[in-house]
């Protein structure tokens, strides 16, 4: 009918509504992650606060870095520093005034002995004392003593010397177990070679239970250690030290058999525990 009235649109007023609740509906449906971001943002200006950044290097802080690392690279002492560091304090320097001239014309003799005892008793080879009317001790400060003989194993050439005193800086040298070394075994020799005092020489235990005729005599030592560290004379009556820092043998010979009194490759050692019997040490 022409008389029927259009519909008419719903008006702005009533839409409105419908706007804010959907506005609300949606905010609230946000509100757990805006909450969220910021309360990642407080924990991380709280987390700036209480653990602030670290400070940025300075030169010096770089410095000691590389002292440092190159501090952990330096090696340790040679072995043989740490042998000779331990043995030194206990080496005397021996002068033996002859009661009368040797067979080559020699009025003195001169050997190396070790202090083996708090009392100041000191092992040597016999042939370096044993024809002496006097015999003057030096040791390791410098400080030199008379000495006498107070002991004679000629079976093994081996004497005990007893200083008429002894200086505070003596250091009983400590004794090893001879019966430990094997062939390859490390071996020092530490002595006086043609009066060069305190001199170490390095190598290897290369045999072991040799025999030796002592010259000029019908005895025969029997159960050497053989090492191959340099032996001459004024090494006699020394120790034969092992790689601790122990003595496990006195330096009684050298082999040449060119008859030349010089190393040329062999030198012999009495068993501290054959050695220290005149000294009242204990057996192994």
């Amino acid at each position: 009918m022409t008389g029927e009235m259009e519909p008419r649109p719903p008006s702005t007023s009533r839409r409105w509504p419908k706007r804010l609740g959907g506005a609300r509906s949606g905010a609230r449906r946000s509100a757990p992650f805006v909450a969220g971001v910021v309360a990642t943002f407080l924990a991380i200006a709280l987390y700036g606060i209480v653990r602030p950044p670290p400070a940025p290097l300075t030169t010096g802080d770089v410095r000691d870095v590389v002292a440092s690392v190159l501090a952990s690279q330096t090696p340790p002492p040679a072995r043989g520093e740490l042998v000779y560091a331990a043995i030194q304090p206990s080496i005397v320097l021996i002068q033996s005034t002859l009661a009368k001239p040797s067979p080559s014309g020699e009025t003195s003799e001169i050997g190396t002995g070790v202090v083996v005892n708090d009392q100041g008793t000191i092992l040597t080879a016999l042939h370096v004392v044993g024809d002496a009317s006097a015999v003057k001790v030096t040791f390791p400060d410098g400080s030199t003593a008379d000495a006498m003989v107070a002991s004679r194993q000629p079976e093994i050439d081996i004497a005990t010397l007893q200083p008429d005193h002894i200086p505070p800086t003596v250091v009983a040298a400590t004794l090893g177990n001879p019966n430990a070394m094997h062939i390859g075994s490390d071996a020092y020799i530490v002595g006086n070679p043609f009066g060069l005092y305190g001199s170490l020489s390095a190598g290897v235990v290369s045999g072991l239970d040799r025999s030796f005729q002592l010259p000029n005599s019908d005895t025969v030592i029997k159960g050497l250690i053989q090492v191959d560290a340099a032996v001459n004379p004024g090494n006699s009556g020394g120790p034969l030290v092992d790689r601790d820092g122990h003595v496990v043998g006195i330096v009684t010979a050298l082999i040449n058999p060119t008859k030349q009194d010089v190393f040329i490759g062999i030198g012999l050692a009495v068993p501290i525990n054959a050695a220290g019997g005149g000294a009242g040490l204990p057996a192994y």
